[in-house]
């Protein structure tokens, strides 16, 4: 199962002094449904075509140059970070807030873990449960340490030509090629350096510095040739990608729209178009004017 960051609105209002009971009911409701639609989505996005099957294991670890690991880390640190946000809004302590979400994310995650070890095209994947423990981990262990966000996983996406060779595996459509093509995909971990100097330093809140991690040439999860109308395909060597670059981190800037702060909260996840450097596991180093 390959998965990306899952966005979803995560609207932040001022919390309330105590916990209300009627914000808590209004939030069960909601992420039920989510909860739902998410499940009933993603069935059809990725499951629907295959076959059915009793529970089985699947050894992926080493299948896409570890983009798929990294979609299932991304997406578990969101969904931690968010669930976390929308209940801290019902007036609920912030640590009790903290493990709350964090459960539910991990919950989410397992759920589609099992959509897997019953689908005869996949199995239930120990690698991809340690992807989702480490995002689950990454984000509650950085609230209980320093109750705030010092390291936050971006993801950035630019469509490429390999969906168009083999479309059943890398999409057919733009929004499934944002998904599932993982040579398009670039994961990032930003670190604030504000909040690693010393308390009333002058370094700007929102700038970051982030390290990059991609791959490309791939259309089959190993490598292996594969034949399109007897034509062999790829021609590119199948390459893992390093960046490091600057970012901005939207979620702190002080904005004075709530529209503004909540839509910061809400696409902070995506990596911020600035000058990067990118090399390969062949020793090539670029300069991007914007690395995306």
């Amino acid at each position: 199962m390959y998965m990306l960051p899952v966005v979803v609105s995560a609207q932040v209002n001022d919390s309330v002094p105590v916990y209300s009971k009627s914000r808590g009911n209004k939030l069960a409701v909601g992420m039920s449904l989510t909860y739902a639609a998410g499940m009933t989505g993603l069935y059809q996005l990725w499951y629907k075509d295959y076959p059915s099957t009793s529970f089985h294991f699947f050894d992926d670890k080493m299948e896409w140059k570890n983009m798929d690991k990294l979609g299932h880390t991304g997406s578990a640190y969101y969904v931690s970070r968010w669930s976390s946000d929308l209940i801290k809004w019902t007036g609920a302590k912030p640590r009790r807030s903290d493990w709350i979400g964090t459960g539910i994310s991990y919950m989410f995650l397992t759920s589609i873990e099992l959509f897997d070890a019953y689908s005869a095209n996949w199995g239930f994947s120990v690698s991809d449960m340690a992807a989702n423990t480490a995002g689950c981990a990454l984000y509650i262990t950085q609230q209980l340490a320093w109750k705030e966000q010092r390291i936050t996983m971006k993801f950035s996406y630019l469509p490429t030509d390999f969906a168009k060779y083999r479309p059943d595996a890398l999409g057919e459509q733009p929004l499934e090629r944002l998904f599932k093509d993982y040579n398009g995909q670039t994961y990032w971990l930003s670190f604030n350096i504000y909040s690693f100097l010393p308390k009333g330093n002058r370094f700007p809140k929102w700038l970051n510095l982030a390290a990059g991690y991609g791959a490309d040439g791939m259309v089959t999860a190993y490598e292996q040739v594969y034949e399109i109308d007897h034509v062999i395909f790829p021609e590119k060597e199948r390459i893992r990608q390093y960046y490091l670059s600057a970012d901005i981190d939207l979620t702190r800037i002080k904005f004075k729209s709530a529209i503004l702060k909540n839509l910061s909260r809400t696409f902070g996840f995506i990596k911020f178009p600035l000058p990067a450097l990118r090399w390969d596991e062949r020793g090539s180093c670029v300069f991007m004017p914007l690395g995306f």
